[in-house]
């Protein structure tokens, strides 16, 4: 671009609340304005007054939605609509930048907004399957008007761009999500978890999906070969009925729960770890977390699933088992304790590996993404 633009980024998920989207969105906006774009931010919010960014822009009241084994936190009012054409009529945006344009009121009403002929129009699909926030999936006839407004799609994944492709044909371009490589490299361990022990780190909400009761099944297995083995669970949520079932039958006593922790904290857990196991079973898109812990030095054992195997290559930068087999688990799991030249190996590809996902190199794609739009021509009367 010749000159700076005016970017508007619409979420539909509560910005006041963590999450990979909203995470996604604040780190391409600071990208962004590092390079002298104007950017607004616009979503839904619990708590506005916590949000520090003085250009976001609060867009309705989110509600609790479960979803995919998770709970999505969206605005689903109509009478929010009519405040985001003022949004788009004031602001006068060169590119509007809608995320998961089919989850919720703020992306809908913003893609019923949209002006074709005045802005360059671009979405980012996140999601794989089974989101039921995507609840204008099913009604495909209806909201497929509104997609045809957009002059380019993007999806985090090869997954993710398969899935949406089905229910909106077309093209689209895959930019995955991007990491703040450092904060994970340049991370201090914690001195009370550098105790002799071996740390096996589970990351990520305490949710079915994620699959902590294969891991915990997994762990009890690995004990009798390696006593001092820990298992360090961080996250938010509760242990589900099955969990405590596990842990009260085989008496795990080497099991940490630290409940939800801020991002530094999230960074040193990572670089304390000795291996970082992610079990979850399916319906992830892409796998961010796994490459927050391979910026961190950690060796990665996670499963075989679509969101994953297209972060991991097996054997190169990562280990892949079968989702809910905790006897795949703990072998593997066991074969890497056993071989510190492994280690050290899927440590010194994972950091290259998760070099290449710096958000910096992610919001320039993006932003050449933009410029392959403006010769649009209905882009091309203001741009």
């Amino acid at each position: 671009m010749d000159r700076p633009l005016k970017i508007g980024l619409f979420s539909p998920y509560d910005h006041a609340f963590h999450g990979g989207v909203r995470n996604h969105i604040n780190q391409i906006a600071h990208q962004f304005r590092s390079w002298d774009h104007e950017v607004r931010i616009v979503a839904p919010c619990s708590s506005p007054e916590s949000i520090k960014d003085p250009d976001f822009i609060p867009m309705g009241k989110p509600v609790p939605l479960p979803t995919a084994g998770s709970v999505a936190r969206v605005s689903l009012s109509v009478w929010i609509t009519p405040n985001i054409k003022n949004v788009l009529e004031d602001e006068g945006f060169d590119v509007v930048h809608i995320h998961e344009p089919c989850a919720g009121m703020v992306p809908l009403g913003t893609l019923s907004s949209l002006n074709p002929r005045t802005t360059v129009n671009v979405a980012t699909f996140h999601s794989y399957r089974g989101r039921r926030t995507w609840w204008a999936i099913g009604s495909d006839k209806l909201v497929d008007p509104l997609i045809r407004r957009l002059h380019g799609r993007i999806a985090v994944s090869e997954p993710a761009m398969q899935f949406i492709s089905k229910h909106f044909p077309g093209d689209y371009k895959v930019i995955p999500n991007g990491i703040d490589v450092d904060e994970f490299a340049l991370a201090e361990p914690l001195p009370e978890l550098r105790d002799g022990k071996i740390n096996l780190l589970f990351l990520g909400r305490l949710e079915k999906r994620k699959g902590l009761k294969y891991l915990l099944l997994a762990h009890s297995r690995l004990k009798w070969d390696f006593p001092n083995l820990r298992l360090i669970v961080v996250g938010p949520g509760e242990p589900d009925a099955e969990c405590y079932r596990i842990m009260s039958e085989r008496n795990l006593q080497d099991v940490i729960f630290t409940g939800r922790v801020s991002d530094e904290m999230r960074a040193r857990y990572f670089k304390s770890a000795d291996i970082y196991c992610s079990p979850a079973v399916d319906k992830e898109s892409f796998g961010i977390v796994l490459l927050e812990a391979m910026a961190a030095g950690a060796p990665v054992v996670a499963t075989d699933i679509v969101g994953y195997a297209s972060v991991i290559e097996h054997g190169r930068d990562g280990l892949l088992v079968p989702p809910k087999d905790e006897t795949a688990l703990a072998e593997t799991i066991h074969a890497l304790l056993m071989d510190p030249a492994l280690r050290r190996r899927l440590s010194e590809q994972g950091i290259r590996t998760a070099d290449s996902f710096r958000w910096e190199r992610v919001a320039a794609r993006v932003l050449d993404y933009y410029n392959e739009l403006v010769p649009s021509p209905y882009a091309a009367a203001k741009l």
